[in-house]
């Protein structure tokens, strides 16, 4: 059984735009006022729940780091918007990083924390650390891209390599707008497979992330798109590479060898940020914290318990 929660509840976000009170789900695993700094855990997607980033228990459990996990607005267990489907407008990175800074004063750790964000929780957390909070301490970026159009080339390639009938599949359904139809889903499962999370059968935990993003897809569809390589959202032409050089705190970079998050995918962090450090999972793809779970979790301990 997995530990329990030390604290669990929701904070206020106060988003005048939503036109409707606005909250943000959280659990704290861990005492907040111990002597190892605390972490953040942002997720992916976005609009993917907190769910599949369970795994990350084993810092607190294992390692005495205390975690703090949250579900982003629209997804899992805070509140839902899904009249602002395709509001682009509305659904922003300025309003994630709003929502970011919002918890970070909710629970007093402005000042002395640290950050894992996976994905789509990697670039909201490189974004966060562009600006120079003084009380970031240390970025772990995992599985994440800089510029999502090089992230559309590199899985454009990665689709070549699938069976033929996968790709003519996935590319019929796109073409004729049948994204949400078993067909399609059934072909985006094979390429998971290989570029998502190579366990199988699927992790309970990031299959329950992927049925709860079925139930609500606002943010995913908004700003992504309707799969991991099919990128049709406001996302589509993200690009942080000429602001990378801001980030100043020390950054472990991480993918897997068969990440959807290719080498140079996550190579303009390794070229642009002065005090980063780059691990590549060998038998991993966009989950190492599940596909090398131990080893995952041992280099990211280390790398949080070393202060410069």
């Amino acid at each position: 059984m997995p530990p329990s929660p030390t604290q669990e509840g929701e904070i206020p976000f106060d988003v005048p735009a939503a036109n409707k009170p606005c909250k943000t789900w959280y659990q704290v695993y861990g005492s907040l006022e111990s002597n190892q700094r605390t972490l953040v855990a942002l997720h992916g997607g976005p609009g993917i729940p907190h769910n599949y980033l369970l795994p990350l228990l084993d810092l607190a459990t294992q390692h005495s780091i205390p975690l703090i996990l949250y579900d982003q607005l629209g997804c899992g267990r805070s509140t839902h918007l899904p009249e602002k489907r395709g509001d682009g407008a509305f659904w922003t990175v300025e309003l994630f990083l709003a929502e970011l800074a919002n918890l970070l004063a909710h629970f007093r750790i402005q000042d002395d924390y640290d950050i894992l964000g996976q994905s789509w929780g990697g670039m909201l957390g490189a974004c966060h650390a562009i600006a120079q909070p003084a009380g970031l301490k240390h970025l772990v970026i995992a599985d994440s891209p800089a510029d999502m159009e090089l992230w559309v080339k590199t899985t454009d390639q990665l689709r070549t390599q699938l069976p033929a009938d996968v790709q003519e599949t996935l590319t019929r359904c796109e073409k004729e707008g049948k994204e949400d139809s078993a067909e399609y889903e059934q072909a985006m499962m094979v390429y998971y497979d290989r570029h998502v999370c190579r366990i199988k059968p699927m992790p309970a935990d990031l299959a329950e992330s992927f049925r709860l993003l079925k139930e609500d897809q606002t943010v995913y569809l908004t700003m992504n798109g309707p799969s991991e390589f099919y990128v049709s959202g406001t996302l589509k032409t993200w690009n942080i590479v000429s602001q990378i050089h801001k980030i100043q705190c020390p950054t472990l970079l991480i993918n897997g060898r068969y990440d959807e998050a290719q080498d140079e995918v996550v190579a303009p962090y390794f070229r642009e940020i002065g005090k980063v450090k780059w691990i590549r999972f060998a038998e991993s793809s966009h989950m190492p914290h599940f596909e090398e779970r131990e080893v995952f979790m041992e280099v990211v301990a280390a790398f949080l318990k070393r202060d410069e």
